[in-house]
């Protein structure tokens, strides 16, 4: 008779611990299944805007305490993901990335988008810039004596039906930049697109095209090596990453054109969601580790405040409608 009551206490203390096991897993539940927060790069996987969006968002997530996972949206300029961020529900779990060409060169080059650049998304920092860069082959300049854009301007004023330019499409930031080239300097050079950056860059180096003005990400490899030979950068200011090239602007004042990227939020995220998100953004973009690993890219850390990315691509958009204009470029 003894034996009862210790299996009887024996019961009882399996059936408290399974159900403390219970509550405690249950406790965890919510953490294990919570949706995490996605980011759209408008993009495919592995070029600039990729990579550099999964450096940051690291760093970003470890701020907010939970993971942050890409997503990638290719195709049609961007608009693709932009549409999808658009659409997406403005509860802070998703956020994506607006480039040079989803807000500022698509609404002129095509006809109608599947979305609205100022009314569908809350801007919430500008993440990056990058120089563009004037290039040439360094066998033609070393051929022609060019070492300057007065000298490349100079050859193509003598030789109006000689000089050609490549570019990654028609209406391409390369494109745009050449065309605005052409007017300041008053010269003439052919207009030759390619199907993207990379086969235009191709068609540089063997000698298809005379000069590219192309991201500097894409030509940096190539300037080192001495197969490309860098003439001006395209920002206002000469660039920290190549302070012994002239910046366009010093010859041709007014001549300011970079590639840049930034993170946005659907419209209507509630402001203590983009200030949580803008806080983390700044905090990852000011650390050592993220600046180290965009210079590494040739990319120039750029955060700002929601108000001032704002005001930004806004002024980037008046900005591209006279480029745009000027090129007569359309993709639709």
């Amino acid at each position: 008779m003894q034996r009862y009551p210790i299996v009887l206490r024996l019961c009882l203390f399996f059936k408290l611990f399974a159900l403390c096991f219970c509550i405690s897993l249950a406790g965890l539940i919510p953490h294990a299944t919570a949706r995490p927060l996605r980011m759209i790069v408008p993009f495919a996987a592995g070029g600039p805007i990729d990579v550099t969006t999964r450096i940051l968002v690291q760093s970003v997530g470890e701020a907010l305490g939970g993971p942050i996972i890409v997503e990638n949206r290719p195709g049609a300029g961007g608009n693709i993901g932009m549409e999808a961020l658009a659409r997406a529900n403005p509860d802070g779990m998703t956020l994506g990335i607006a480039t040079t060409a989803s807000h500022a060169l698509n609404p002129w080059l095509f006809s109608k988008l599947p979305y609205d650049p100022t009314k569908d998304f809350t801007p919430i920092s500008q993440m990056l810039r990058v120089p563009n860069v004037l290039v040439i082959p360094a066998s033609f300049g070393t051929r022609l004596k060019i070492d300057s854009v007065v000298d490349l301007v100079l050859y193509g004023k003598n030789h109006s039906d000689k000089l050609s330019f490549g570019s990654g499409g028609n209406g391409s930031a390369g494109h745009l930049a050449g065309e605005l080239l052409k007017s300041l300097a008053g010269f003439t050079a052919v207009h030759v697109p390619y199907n993207g950056a990379a086969p235009a860059q191709i068609a540089l180096l063997s000698g298809q095209v005379d000069f590219n003005i192309d991201n500097l990400a894409s030509a940096a490899s190539n300037i080192s090596s001495g197969k490309l030979k860098a003439l001006a950068v395209t920002t206002a200011v000469r660039s920290p990453l190549l302070p012994q090239i002239a910046a366009l602007a010093e010859t041709y004042p007014g001549f300011a054109i970079d590639t840049w990227w930034g993170v946005v939020a659907p419209s209507g995220t509630a402001p203590e969601k983009i200030k949580s998100i803008h806080n983390a953004l700044t905090k990852s973009l000011h650390s050592a580790e993220v600046t180290t690993h965009f210079a590494a890219l040739m990319a120039e850390p750029a955060p700002s405040s929601p108000e001032a990315f704002a005001q930004f691509i806004e002024l980037e958009r008046v900005k591209y409608q006279k480029m745009v204009k000027l090129s007569g470029a359309k993709v639709d």
